[in-house]
Order: structure tokens, then C-alpha cells, then sequence
């Protein structure tokens, strides 16, 4: 590629780049708007850009089917055994994703009409019948890029009756067999990782780095699955009673099923159906509606693997489709990520009739810092932890206690909080992408109004940031409040924005009583170079994970992770689902 007499107008990181937007179909135009802004100098012209797609394509477009906009790959093999499954609701070519254009512009159209997200149910992608539509919204644009209508009952029982199908031989498929389709989804993945982050970062708004961060750690879960047999064995006891052996054997529960939130689109639906199903479970996956495209890109490269017809299926909603999963009593085990309204509403439901749940819901991640800490390891911690994502993740570091005061931080913290770029995710320059929506938004809007209004120090106030280009965009740019106290709301409430909280504390008991005392508890953090006042911490901190001059570390998928605060509803561990 780089011997074309036009791919040199382009360095190796703006050819990754146009390949990534072409394969998510962004137009030419728009592309060069989008390098020129990391890159002014940039002279290329579109017949440089068709110049450079066309001798992409040679090498790439084999096999490749755009859905809705998105590109599902295909083998060559699979294709015509699977065309008949999509035709009735694939467009006949790919549908140009502009991301520069405002609502009433249009975006992912066919006929003048946004595309719709269909289910997939049985190994088919069917188009619902539903007449409720939710428009997945683009963040940094505000325009439509899809539509996805909200699964009936019946197509919901048609999703579970699948899976109910698919379970007998599913169950007696040999493990090594099961793993080996695990391999080749881990493949997969790594083929398409540009198309998963260029669709996550179009859905959800993330930053390209952050979106392909977010399939590396649900890859990590595949690969953990490809090495299902050691841990499906059993016990064996023999002679435990006179004469008498004894064994017992790990076996499938059956039809379970995952609701995931907008934050992590790849990376949660694969902590989810990959242990399950790779244990003989069959699955029913419910994407958030705000941005289902990563789990319809996953069904299709499962199908791709081989995964059989109905031990995946994907339906979509919201409320109603919840409650749906809760009460029927063919599934058997839920596993939940999201808020705590609905996390408890679905453990409470659920449990009571019988099921396994597994609910991880709202999050508060504190970090102590020490006066003997390193002030430039620290602090790269603080912002990187606390603005990364935007602030939208359970894991965010949202609330850092200064032993001792602040005052010696502030000025290099709000300095390296300024110098982080808030722009769409497409820039490659960009470190924050904007919120989700306008309501989450303005939602972080109020909860920092109030702790301004009830004595925090305003440091740094992002809130009323504007990217040129994107002016409709929902950004929040880095926000740092000082002085917070316990019984300010915006320390209570879980804020999910860029928004950094710093608290006052006398000594490291007295940090630590603040700690223990939130009624969140996913993990906390100190920065310290006593070992003394480390181990002092890794001993009386209530949470559940612990990082010794680290941020709040993730489980990884070997691990698990479960405490008696309000961050989890019930007793059943994290990572993947109940097996």
C-alpha cells in the first residue's frame, strides 16, 4: 500500500486512519476534514483519497458485507449461505456515514429512511416488527446514525425459544470443540478491531484509543474462554463411604442472558455470552439501545466462527424487554452492568423468581494521596483516571483525598487537566470524546452546580466547552472541584462525567474512614512511598479492588471481584457470567 504513487500524500498512521472511516463508511470528504484537523498541512485532494481506497479495497473487500452501515465481515465461504438471512434487511450497497453532518442533514439512510438494527435470533439477522423506535444518536454530531425498533414479546419469546432449541446439543458439543470456535471468534476480533472502534466511537463517542481499548479488554475474556477445559473439571472422591465413590461434575445451566449498559459496548457483551456459552449455555444478549452496533458486529464474527445457529441471540429495548428477561422462566441466570436503579430493580425481580443474578451497578472510586507521594506520577494518574472515557466507566477515579490539603497539587493538576484535548472521537489527537447525551450532560451540569453552590471550589470548570465543528456536540471538558465534603450530592451520587472531586483529610484515618463510609466500594487507590502507610491501607480499606500507587485496577478475567457495598446487589463474583 505504501509504494502507491498516492498513498504517499498520506503517512502510516493517516492511511490506518482512512482505512478505519472508510470500512465504517465515512464519505471522502469527510475524511480529509478529519486528518487536516491533526494534520493543516496536509494538500491531499478526494481523487488522492479514491486513488488510496481503491487499492484498499483490492486487499480487503473480499467477503466484506455492510449491514446498516456497519461492516460485518463475512468469509467467502459464508456468504451465500447467509445472504438469505440478510437480505431482507441489508441495503444493496454501503451507506456513507457522515460525521460532520447535523440531524436534519441525515446520516446512515436507505430510501431517504435510517436503517434500522435488526434482532438476531436463531443465527439470523431478523428485522423487528416492533413500532416503537429509539434513534441512536451520534454524541459529538446529534445525528441519527441508526434506529433501532424495541423487540415485541413474541420476537423476544422467538429469541429464547432459540436458545431453549439450541441448548441439548449445544451442551454435548465437546468442550475442546467449543473452545476451538472461542480461537477462531478471538481471531475474528483482532481482524476487525478497527471496524468495532470506529463503530463504538460513532455510537458512543469515545475516543478511537479508548473504543479499541475497550474490544482489547473484552478480548482478553475470549482468550480467558479458550482455555474453558481446566476449569470445567469436577471433584472426585473416591471411597468417601464404604464402597461408596463420589463425584461431582460442573454442568450448564441453560438458557442465561446479559443486559449491558452504553458505556463499554464491546467490552461488557464480551465479558458476558463468551464464558457462558463456552460452558455449554446458550445466550440472549440485550445490548443497550443507545448503541448496539459493537454486539451486532460480535454476532456476526461468532457466526463467522461457527458458533451454531441459536446459542447467540441478540434482542433490543429498554424497560419492558428487561422485565421480560426477569420474568421468563426459561432463562436462568441474568448477568447486569448499569445504574442502581435498575440493577436492583432486576436482582430483586429476578432472584425472586429463582434465577441466578449478577449485578454490578453504581460506582465511587476514591484515591488517597500521601504528602510523600510523587507528584508526577500521581497526578498522571489522577487525570488520566479521572477524565479517561470521559468519566463514564464504574472504574472512573471520581474522588481523590489529600492528606494534608491540596493546595501544593492544585496548580499542576488543573494545568495537566487543561492540556487534554476534548474533541470528537474520530480526531486522533482527541483524549475526550464527548458524554453520551445531552440529558447525561446536563445531568453532570446540575450535580457540579450543586456542589458549587453548597461551597466547593470550582478549579477547573469544563462545562460550557465548544469543539469547532461539532458545536451540537454533548461535550464536558475536564472539571476539577475542591473542597467537597461528604454530604455534598456531587460525592454521593455517582456524577459518570470528567469530573474530578478533591477532599481534605488530617491524616490517613481519617482518609480512610471517608473511604469506608461511601456506600459505594468497586476499588480505591493510594499514592504513597511509605511502605507503612500502604500496608496500614491495603488492611483497613473496605473495597474491592486495591491499587498501591496505581489507579483502580480492572479484574482481569482469571480474577473476580465482589464486596458487601452497594456497588454489587447480591453475593455472585464478577468477571463473566454465572456458569
Amino acid at each position: 500500500m505504501s509504494e502507491h504513487p498516492y498513498s504517499r500524500r498520506f503517512s502510516e498512521e493517516e492511511v490506518r486512519q482512512i482505512k478505519m472511516m472508510t470500512d465504517a463508511g465515512v464519505k471522502p470528504r469527510q475524511v480529509l476534514k478529519a486528518l487536516k484537523q491533526s494534520n493543516p498541512e496536509l494538500q491531499s485532494t478526494p481523487r488522492h483519497l479514491y486513488n488510496l481506497k481503491a487499492k484498499i479495497r483490492l486487499g480487503n473487500l473480499s467477503g466484506q458485507i455492510l449491514i446498516k452501515g456497519f461492516s460485518y465481515g463475512i468469509s467467502p465461504p459464508a456468504v451465500k449461505e447467509k445472504e438469505k438471512s440478510l437480505k431482507s434487511w441489508r441495503p444493496n450497497r454501503s451507506v456513507p456515514v457522515n460525521t460532520r453532518t447535523t440531524p436534519s442533514e441525515g446520516s446512515l439512510k436507505q430510501n431517504n429512511q435510517p436503517l434500522k438494527v435488526p434482532n438476531f435470533i436463531g443465527g439470523k439477522f431478523v428485522e423487528s416488527q416492533g413500532s416503537t423506535i429509539i434513534d441512536v444518536i451520534n454524541p459529538a454530531t446529534q445525528e441519527v446514525v441508526s434506529e433501532v425498533p424495541l423487540t415485541t414479546y413474541e420476537e423476544f419469546k422467538d429469541a429464547v425459544i432459540a436458545a431453549k432449541k439450541a441448548f441439548p446439543s449445544w451442551k454435548n458439543t465437546p468442550i475442546a470443540t467449543r473452545q476451538r470456535i472461542m480461537f477462531k471468534l478471538q481471531e475474528l476480533i483482532h481482524r476487525d478491531m478497527d471496524k468495532l472502534a470506529m463503530n463504538i466511537t460513532l455510537e458512543q463517542g469515545k475516543t478511537l484509543k479508548g473504543a479499541q481499548g475497550d474490544v482489547l479488554r473484552g478480548l482478553e475474556v475470549v482468550e480467558h474462554a479458550c482455555g474453558m477445559a481446566t476449569l470445567q473439571m469436577g471433584e472426585f472422591v473416591p471411597n468417601a463411604c464404604n464402597g461408596i465413590d463420589t463425584y461431582c461434575i460442573r454442568e450448564p445451566l441453560g438458557v442465561c442472558a446479559g443486559i449491558c449498559p452504553f458505556n463499554f459496548p464491546a467490552m461488557i457483551a464480551l465479558w458476558m455470552f463468551p464464558i457462558a456459552v463456552t460452558c455449554g449455555n446458550t445466550f440472549v444478549l440485550k445490548p443497550c439501545e443507545k448503541n448496539p452496533g459493537a454486539s451486532m458486529i460480535l454476532a456476526a464474527l461468532a457466526m463467522e466462527a461457527g458458533l451454531p445457529d441459536g446459542v447467540l441471540n441478540i434482542v433490543h429495548g429498554t424497560n419492558d424487554i428487561v422485565n421480560y428477561i426477569c420474568d421468563d422462566d426459561d432463562i436462568k441466570a441474568i448477568s447486569f452492568i448499569g445504574s442502581d436503579i435498575a440493577g436492583m430493580h432486576i436482582h430483586a425481580r429476578a432472584a425472586a423468581r429463582g434465577k441466578r443474578v449478577q449485578s454490578n451497578i453504581g460506582g465511587k472510586n476514591h484515591a488517597i494521596i500521601m504528602p510523600d507521594a510523587s507528584m508526577d506520577d500521581t497526578l498522571n494518574a489522577l487525570v488520566a483516571a479521572g477524565f479517561g472515557a470521559a468519566g463514564q466507566r464504574c472504574m472512573a477515579l471520581s474522588t481523590a483525598i489529600f492528606v494534608g490539603g491540596s493546595v501544593a497539587w492544585e496548580d499542576e493538576l488543573v494545568e495537566r487537566a487543561k492540556a487534554l484535548k476534548v474533541n470528537a472521537g474520530t480526531d486522533p489527537t482527541a483524549d475526550i470524546g464527548p458524554v453520551i447525551s445531552k440529558e447525561v450532560k446536563d445531568r453532570i451540569c446540575r450535580l457540579v452546580q450543586s456542589g458549587v453552590d453548597n461551597g466547593a471550589r470550582l478549579l477547573l470548570d469544563g462545562r460550557n466547552i465548544v469543539v469547532p465543528g461539532y458545536e451540537k456536540g454533548s461535550f464536558v471538558g475536564p472539571i476539577i472541584l475542591c473542597d467537597v465534603t461528604v454530604n455534598m450530592d456531587c460525592y454521593k451520587e455517582e456524577i459518570f462525567g470528567p469530573v474530578l472531586l478533591c477532599m481534605q483529610a488530617d491524616s490517613l484515618e481519617e482518609a480512610i474512614t471517608i473511604v469506608n463510609r461511601n456506600r459505594y466500594g468497586n476499588g480505591a487507590s493510594i499514592f504513597t512511598s511509605s511502605g507503612v502507610a500502604a500496608r496500614k491501607f491495603q488492611n483497613d480499606i473496605d473495597a474491592g479492588m486495591v491499587g498501591i500507587n496505581v489507579p483502580v485496577p480492572v479484574p482481569v478475567p482469571f480474577s473476580s471481584s465482589n464486596e458487601p457495598k452497594a456497588s454489587f446487589a447480591g453475593d455472585l463474583n464478577f468477571c463473566g457470567i454465572i456458569t
